[in-house]
């Protein structure tokens, strides 16, 4: 029987005034410009970018994520401002902090010992965001679109408390669970 591959991606998640925030922001940007494309999938911080897995062993892979989560303890991550990757991508800030540059980096090693995922460029070059416009923000409209989100910029805080699992169903990205670190 052929294998079933299914398209995962591990994030965190916000809560409370950062997760509202960040979509209304995409909100707006849908509203007003027409660019959508960041709202199939909740506002987030990826750690590890989107890779093919068998759909048979999702229990193992939960379980190796809870294993890893067990070890990792909860962690405030900071939020500031609006900032963009050339002109493809706007996105919420990410002020870095080693606790989540150090999970990342886990992360990647887990994906790579346990999901025997090769090491990715973003993996070297990880700059935490969490996205609010790309893909289908018109070349055109760039500027525009960039500088309406900026005045919608924000700062603010959250617990980070585990890693998310989150699985492509019919063209959007669901959570699959919710891996908590230890309390």
């Amino acid at each position: 029987m052929p294998k079933s591959l299914g398209k995962y991606f591990l994030a965190i998640i916000p809560e409370g005034e950062v997760f509202t925030k960040s979509e209304e922001i995409k909100a707006f940007l849908k509203e007003s410009f027409n660019v959508k494309y960041a709202q199939r999938s909740p506002s987030h911080i990826t750690l590890k970018m989107p890779f093919s897995y068998n759909e048979k062993k999702e229990e193992r892979l939960i379980g190796n994520l809870e294993a890893l989560a067990k070890n990792q303890e909860p962690f405030p991550i900071n939020v500031k401002g609006i900032g963009r990757f050339g002109t493809r991508v706007i996105f919420v800030k990410i002020i870095p902090s080693p606790q989540l540059i150090e999970l990342q980096a886990a992360l990647v090693q887990f994906c790579k010992i346990k999901l025997k995922l090769d090491q990715e460029l973003s993996d070297r070059n990880y700059t935490p965001h969490m996205t609010v416009g790309f893909k289908d923000i018109k070349k055109g409209m760039f500027w525009e679109c960039y500088n309406g989100a900026k005045k919608l910029a924000f700062g603010g805080s959250f617990l980070a408390d585990g890693i998310t699992l989150l699985k492509r169903k019919e063209g959007k990205w669901e959570v699959l669970g919710k891996c908590r670190f230890s309390q």
